[in-house]
């Protein structure tokens, strides 16, 4: 038996030789990934979102904005448009196993937006007169009761879920005609406790920046408001390496007052740092806020003067997950119970709110 390998036109053809006869089979070169594509829709003030796809299915895109070639070294995209507010050169590749990579995506964004300016934000203005839905182009949920890693005894319900115990003739999460958005916990029966977690995953995302959301909270054994974000990462290298930005925790009715503004990450779990109040309740109107940028995340109160914790890799042992440029969602959320704040009693007032007048993201 004789066996011949040769290559002609692009297809590998095997002769197989046996006992005079000949029997010729092809087999097809790999074929190539398709080239992703780009799609932008404005922000603000010149700001764009970037969405990135690919015509070939399951594939993962790298993505750089240096004008360098990417490779898979390169900022994984996580399905999650995101935010550029600075003149860059987005390039972008594919890669499928057993498929040759696509070719480079090249696109000029043009966004040089400066310091200080508002690019993106969410006013919750609502003139319909009746309740609505938050945002859908912006704002997804997390659901059920599975405790959320932290024995909580919610569940939360999305917007028009039907799935008892959710009741959409009361809902979890509305913007009211009021211009807010109501987060809302209750408490339908003994041991049923509802109410909502909105997030931004899969459809808006940054890094860098500064961000703030107005917010009146509610106060009471066992409730826990959070506004915070969760890197978009998180769908692969899971909690906490993708990384968690807690700019606001309140929990039960604190004498004296307190909020809690966190990082975690790979050994970085539990650094955090608490704003004592003096004399005044969180239970009014405050403005949370956080600013991001390399190497660097700092917690405020109320303006952005009024910096109360400040971490970085030199201040904070372990792995800093901040800067790997894969970019992080936003997370609203009132759970209730938990390892923290303990069960509700008969002294919490159910139901509760958390009110939310904005979020907002400016340039560093």
């Amino acid at each position: 038996m004789s066996i011949r390998l040769s290559l002609l036109l692009g297809v590998v053809l095997t002769t197989i030789s046996c006992g005079g006869g000949k029997r010729i089979n092809t087999v097809p070169p790999p074929s190539q990934v398709a080239t992703p594509t780009v799609a932008m829709r404005a922000a603000q003030n010149g700001a764009q979102i970037v969405s990135l796809g690919d015509a070939t299915s399951g594939v993962t895109i790298y993505y750089t904005l240096d004008g360098t070639v990417p490779t898979a070294n390169s900022t994984q995209y996580f399905a999650t448009p995101f935010l550029i507010a600075s003149n860059v050169t987005l390039k972008a590749t594919a890669t499928r196993t057993g498929e040759s990579d696509s070719g480079v995506l090249t696109q000029n964004v043009v966004a040089g937006v400066a310091s200080g300016t508002l690019v993106w934000s969410d006013e919750f203005s609502n003139l319909t007169g009746v309740s609505a839905q938050p945002n859908p182009s912006i704002w997804t949920y997390d659901t059920g009761n599975s405790g959320f890693g932290n024995n909580e005894l919610e569940t939360y319900c999305a917007w028009a879920s039907t799935a008892s115990p959710c009741d959409t003739n009361d809902p979890n999460a509305y913007v009211g005609s009021d211009g807010y958005l109501h987060v809302v916990a209750l408490h339908p029966s003994n041991a049923t406790y509802t109410s909502a977690r909105l997030k931004s995953q899969g459809l808006f995302s940054f890094s860098y920046g500064r961000i703030e959301a107005r917010i009146q909270l509610p106060e009471g054994q066992g409730l826990w408001p959070a506004f915070w974000l969760l890197g978009n990462n998180i769908s692969t290298v899971n909690w906490p390496a993708c990384g968690e930005q807690d700019v606001m925790e309140h929990i039960n009715a604190q004498t004296p007052d307190w909020i809690a503004g966190s990082i975690h990450g790979t050994n970085l779990n539990g650094s955090q740092t608490q704003y004592v109040s003096s004399g005044q309740s969180f239970g009014t109107w405050h403005i949370y806020g956080m600013i991001w940028s390399k190497s660097l995340v700092s917690y405020y109160l109320d303006s952005p003067s009024n910096v109360y914790a400040t971490f970085t890799p030199a201040n904070t042992p372990g792995t800093w997950p901040f800067d790997s440029g894969a970019g992080a969602f936003i997370i609203l959320n009132l759970a209730v119970g938990g390892n923290w704040p303990g069960p509700p009693d008969a002294s919490t007032p159910l139901p509760a709110e958390m009110l939310v007048d904005y979020v907002r993201l400016y340039t560093n």
